[in-house]
């Protein structure tokens, strides 16, 4: 039979439709996504005919077993979310990713109250008029930061953008040649200030900068003065740069505000923890910056935010810009970063899960990779060697680039499969696993994965181990 008669005997989407096997499918999913299902898989069809490699290869995608095969198998996918959990085994803790920060049970109860009925996200019920969305956030955050005032919207690219536009649009900003950043997303500070209609006037050198440089450059003609936190890189060697408490200095002697983009905000002082000193942001406020901008979802642990504090006449010229509406937040992020700043107010910052991972005891991770290894070698152990092994962590969302957390690892590998194959059927599991290769084996980081994880992904490892090469 000829490819062209192999073609004109694929069945119509009515004909599938009529199929005993796809009828019953009728029952569990609705008719619109079986249709969908019938099309896609007959369009593949079609063009496996076309490229196989010879007539009876291609007979093999007109058979009628064949396609309800396909046509359930796809259904099944339709049917799955595109946005959906996943385990992060990469030992990544703020993985840009895979969502960045967890949101913790008190969080997300929260968030989901607030999300399931009316709320008074604009209304003021002591007044009994309409209110203001930001304060929710904002009387928790001038408390804990000290700062006099504050505005949150989507992200801290949209902080940035925001305080440049309301600030010094048509006017000059003066930058550090050794702080115009670029982030992930392609996202620069030299076209972020462009957008703005700002204009960059850049001081010092890469790797040298003093507060003369600064000084020379201001005019008639410069709005802000601004400090961007090289929070994904670090300057060694032969370097100097201007500290944020000098600059404001200068600032206020200029008569000119200053403003600080933290990039990765923190609360709290990481080094108590052994961890790499991060600036804080009420290190910032303190040093006398006049707006400081940070992320919410980095190393703060909330959701995805732009933070922006600082002096109540900046905050206010910030917050009137008509372009704040469109970079605003919604109830369901004022109820996530109002529950977590509340961790930060009461003393409690263990309990975010961000900040739970960051600092995990590489004893406790040791354990956590034991117990891994045991349920893996109950479950699959015939088919799965594993090892557990010493390794290193990373903290992630541009934060902290130069630190190493030391983990535990369970290194697995199986029969018959390439670790770049064992990971690709991790990824492709009932619940997706990300993890990392190295000498080739896959390596299943246990500082991402909670202990009630472990289950979940005992059962994806023996899914991806035991499935049958797909036709």
């Amino acid at each position: 039979m000829s490819r062209q008669d192999l073609l004109r005997s694929l069945p119509g989407v009515d004909t599938v439709l009529g199929w005993q096997d796809i009828r019953e499918l009728l029952s569990l999913h609705p008719r619109v996504r079986i249709v969908r299902a019938v099309r896609e898989v007959l369009d593949e069809c079609r063009r496996a005919v076309l490229d196989a490699a010879d007539e009876e290869a291609a007979r093999h995608w007109v058979e009628s077993h064949e396609i309800a095969r396909r046509v359930a198998h796809r259904v099944g996918k339709l049917a799955v979310p595109g946005l959906r959990p996943v385990i992060n085994a990469t030992g990544v803790v703020i993985h840009t990713n895979l969502g960045r920060s967890l949101l913790d049970t008190e969080s997300l109860e929260s968030t989901g109250k607030v999300a399931g009925g009316y709320s008074n996200l604009e209304y003021d019920l002591e007044a009994g008029k309409r209110g203001s969305r930001y304060v929710h956030v904002a009387r928790i955050i001038r408390r804990i930061s000290g700062a006099e005032a504050a505005v949150v919207v989507n992200n801290n690219a949209a902080a940035v953008l925001l305080c440049l536009n309301s600030l010094a649009e048509g006017r000059e900003v003066v930058v550090s040649r050794g702080e115009l950043v670029e982030i992930g997303g392609s996202f620069r500070i030299p076209d972020v200030m462009a957008r703005s209609g700002a204009h960059l006037v850049e001081v010092g050198t890469t790797n040298k900068t003093h507060p003369e440089d600064y000084r020379r450059a201001i005019t008639e003609r410069t709005a802000l003065l601004l400090k961007v936190h090289q929070s994904n890189f670090q300057q060694v060697g032969f370097t100097a740069g201007v500290g944020l408490e000098e600059l404001a200095a200068l600032g206020r002697r200029m008569g000119i505000p200053v403003m600080n983009d933290l990039g990765s905000g923190s609360f709290v002082d990481l080094s108590r923890w052994g961890l790499m000193k991060e600036p804080t942001v009420q290190e910032a406020i303190g040093a006398g910056a006049d707006v400081v901008t940070f992320s919410g979802d980095k190393l703060l642990g909330g959701p995805q935010a732009g933070i922006i504090i600082g002096k109540a006449d900046a905050l206010e010229c910030i917050a009137q810009n008509p372009l704040n509406r469109a970079l605003r937040v919604g109830k369901l992020t004022l109820a996530a970063l109002e529950s977590v700043l509340m961790h930060y107010e009461e003393e409690r910052p263990e309990t975010i899960p961000t900040i739970r991972m960051l600092i995990a005891p590489p004893s406790e991770l040791k354990r956590r990779a034991r117990r891994l290894q045991r349920r893996i070698r109950e479950k699959c152990g015939h088919v799965v060697s594993s090892e557990i092994k010493p390794g290193v962590s990373r903290v992630g969302g541009g934060a902290l680039p130069l630190q190493e957390l030391p983990t535990w690892v369970v290194a697995v590998n199986t029969k018959g499969l390439t670790a770049s194959a064992l990971d690709e059927r991790l990824r492709r599991a009932s619940t997706p696993v990300v993890a990392r290769i190295a000498e080739d084996r896959v390596l299943l980081d246990v500082r991402t994965v909670a202990d009630a994880e472990i289950p979940l992904l005992v059962k994806s490892v023996t899914e991806a181990a035991m499935a049958p090469a797909e036709a």
